[in-house]
């Protein structure tokens, strides 16, 4: 007989870890090849992890809400036909075939590293030079909470795989632990940022308690850390649409019966938008301490809303590539299915610029927060009817025009005001100037 260790395998670009949400197997229960043992929750998408192998579990490495880090052991699964015990790992990629499982919470969106950037902003980790053992996040959290700095944290016996300290154990020591609390490093990082502390809220006995979900607390940390990094700053255009918007309702329906597929303002959108991106490059980047990662490729991320409230945000990727047609089809698909709660964890993935039409739910404009690690991102107000001055040789009248309000926010770490406002102005004068022309 021989050992098979299942290991959390990777599940994306940037995605480190995962949350363990569901045991689907017990020990002792047998398991087919590609069954799938246990489910898995990242900070993008919803998984299940199945075996390559035949067998029966052995060991469960995890409990139920403990974070586990790509290439940890889960699971321990006896194989039959080995002469002698040996130790195979799993190491591969999810397989295609293998589709996530639709869950109560659908998961976000949001951009690509939002666990490196909760683990460098929200709870400061304790770097590998300062440190003898690995500390999971959530042990992390609790040290903070309760005042644990290192040097006592690093004197918890631990009985996880290596002597790490698992929930159970720093739960345990904090329940005995008679010595006042030890101010932590964490705490006094926090005390020289010097962050104002929420005002206490009063509950009245009529009011509604409501836990956020983890997709609406992830997002929340999102948010949050997004503030802390970038220095946000915007820039607002108003664009008469009134072209374009009199070209779609002539071209739609065509548009439609030849290519299957409705034509939305969101793609005529992010076409101007990968215009302009392409003019001022620098727009599609991002920051790593004092050094700017200038993209190669253009991957527009999609805002969009879910039915439960929340938010996701889908990738198309090399947007750059894609003519009118392969957008419309491209935002429609990832719009659908991700309402669905049917994307593909690199499908929220490996954005360099997001766009959010904040007019679809009939807003004038919005200042939205930048999509870390990007550095912009554009909010599109809606289309309305407006007074406008309309200059003609024959002399100035007024009349009803189509119009609109861009909002740009961009990092003035690295994008100045000059730049900022140039970027949107070229997205406005693409939409203003687009070809009416083009017919289907």
């Amino acid at each position: 007989m021989g050992k098979y260790l299942l290991k959390l395998p990777k599940m994306g670009e940037s995605v480190t870890e995962a949350t363990l949400t569901t045991w689907l197997k017990d020990v002792g229960d047998s398991i087919e090849i590609d069954e799938s043992i246990v489910e898995v929750a990242t900070d993008k998408i919803d998984s299940d992890v199945p075996s390559e192998v035949e067998g029966i579990l052995l060991e469960k490495k995890f409990q139920v809400n403990e974070i586990i880090q790509v290439g940890d052991v889960i699971a321990v699964i006896e194989i039959a036909g080995a002469d002698e015990a040996s130790e195979e790992e799993v190491v591969s990629e999810l397989l295609p075939e293998a589709k996530e499982t639709p869950k109560e919470d659908p998961v976000a969106a949001i951009e690509a590293a939002v666990s490196s950037v909760q683990s460098t902003v929200q709870t400061p980790t304790i770097s590998s030079s300062d440190k003898k053992r690995f500390y999971s996040p959530l042990v992390k959290n609790i040290a903070k909470e309760d005042g644990i700095a290192l040097e006592e944290l690093e004197n918890i016996q631990g009985t996880g795989d290596k002597g790490r300290v698992t929930k159970k154990d720093i739960l345990g020591y904090i329940k005995t632990r008679t010595a006042a609390p030890v101010q932590s490093e964490i705490q006094i990082e926090e005390k020289q940022i010097d962050t104002p502390k929420p005002a206490p809220t009063r509950i009245s006995g009529q009011d509604q308690h409501i836990e956020m979900t983890r997709m609406g607390k992830m997002i929340s940390d999102h948010m949050v850390n997004s503030r802390k990094i970038s220095a946000h700053v915007q820039s607002f255009v108003e664009v008469d649409v009134t072209d374009l918007w009199d070209w779609r309702e002539r071209v739609k329906g065509k548009f439609q019966k030849r290519e299957q597929e409705k034509l939305t303002f969101t793609p005529i959108f992010i076409a101007t938008v990968v215009q302009a991106l392409k003019e001022f490059p620098l727009l599609n980047s991002s920051v790593s301490e004092n050094t700017i990662i200038q993209k190669k490729v253009i991957n527009v991320g999609i805002a969009t809303a879910l039915g439960d409230g929340n938010l996701i945000v889908p990738v198309i990727k090399n947007t750059d590539h894609l003519n009118l047609v392969g957008l419309a089809r491209a935002v429609n698909d990832l719009s659908i299915r991700a309402r669905n709660n049917e994307l593909e964890p690199d499908e929220v993935q490996g954005g360099t610029y997001t766009v959010t039409n904040v007019g679809n739910f009939g807003s004038i404009t919005g200042i939205p927060i930048i999509n870390q690690p990007q550095v912009g991102i554009l909010a599109i107000g809606v289309i309305r009817k407006m007074p406008a001055v309309i200059e003609t040789t024959n002399g100035d009248f007024i009349g009803i025009r189509r119009k609109m309000i861009l909002c740009h926010s961009y990092d003035h770490r690295i994008i100045n005001g000059a730049m900022g406002g140039q970027f949107v102005k070229a997205v406005a004068d693409a939409l203003e100037q687009w070809d009416t022309s083009i017919d289907f």
